[in-house]
């Protein structure tokens, strides 16, 4: 399996000089299956890119994964420049949203309306597939099986874990471990402690044992106090849910956009010789764009 990292950025696209190494694109990883079966999680402004090196491989069946549906996630969707060829095949997964009692199509069919883009769902060439999932229901490619699981996130976000010929990854999309926020002396205190303990159990399950781990560290520990109900993690929960979940490789993803190429190698350099001082055997890494991984 290989993974490439077209936008590792969070919240908006930076680019610049500050962001050059790094990346400025927000969140799309590209992967791909031994058998070169492409899927995709995530369409932030890095699937244009991605989208920019298919050409030599028409026609295409592509597997898309969107994690949830907040504006850093899909606003790359109308670029994905295969929609717009005949003879591909594209397939959009994303969860059920409950608030808007919408499916997925749905959801993501408004960026195409004319008043924000000019060319509409329905002038699309490519062959569209939606399909709307709900928590715990594997997806089965040509060579892959994708479960999601539903993470801690203000929006319904599913986390994904892939699995094809033995390999595995687990991508969280947007994750805050979840916190009590009653106080311990309130009634609803223990049976809500109870509530998160069981949700815990049900996400480690599914992330349990992956060769790679790509979480949401958008924050630094001294970050984190302050974006409390944001829904991001922080280098020290990444480092705790791998840690649980006992993986082989985590990689730190979702960058803050007002960190610099050279604060980000600051922060990540001081989180990985203090991991490496504590033992744990799992391997370290910060997402950049356009760096690959196999495994």
């Amino acid at each position: 399996m290989k993974i490439t990292f077209r936008g590792v950025r969070g919240s908006i696209a930076v680019p610049g000089e500050k962001t050059v190494r790094t990346g400025g694109n927000t969140s799309c990883i590209e992967v791909r299956t031994d058998t070169g079966e492409l899927l995709i999680l995530d369409a932030g402004t890095g699937i244009f890119a991605l989208s920019q090196t298919l050409f030599g491989q028409l026609p295409l069946t592509m597997h898309l994964f969107i994690t949830h549906t907040h504006w850093d996630h899909i606003q790359g969707l109308p670029f994905l420049l295969p929609t717009f060829i005949p003879g591909n095949t594209i397939h959009i997964y994303g969860a059920f949203d409950p608030v808007k009692n919408a499916t997925i199509q749905e959801t993501l069919g408004r960026q195409w309306e004319y008043i924000y883009f000019p060319v509409r769902e329905a002038e699309l060439a490519a062959n569209l597939h939606f399909h709307t999932l709900r928590e715990g229901q594997t997806v089965t490619t040509a060579s892959a099986s994708v479960t999601g699981v539903l993470m801690n996130h203000p929006v319904i976000n599913l986390g994904y874990r892939i699995e094809s010929n033995g390999r595995s990854l687990f991508f969280t999309g947007d994750h805050e471990p979840a916190y009590n926020f009653y106080a311990p002396a309130d009634p609803e205190y223990a049976s809500y402690e109870r509530l998160l303990a069981q949700r815990h159990a049900q996400q480690l399950e599914l992330i349990r044992g992956v060769d790679v781990l790509i979480a949401d560290t958008s924050y630094t520990s001294e970050d984190l106090p302050s974006k409390r109900g944001w829904g991001h993690g922080s280098y020290g929960t990444s480092l705790a849910l791998a840690r649980d979940a006992g993986v082989k490789h985590l990689f730190f993803t979702h960058h803050e956009p007002t960190r610099s190429d050279d604060a980000l190698q600051t922060v990540f350099e001081a989180v990985k010789a203090e991991h490496e001082a504590s033992g744990n055997p799992f391997e370290l890494h910060l997402a950049c764009e356009n760096a690959s991984f196999s495994w």
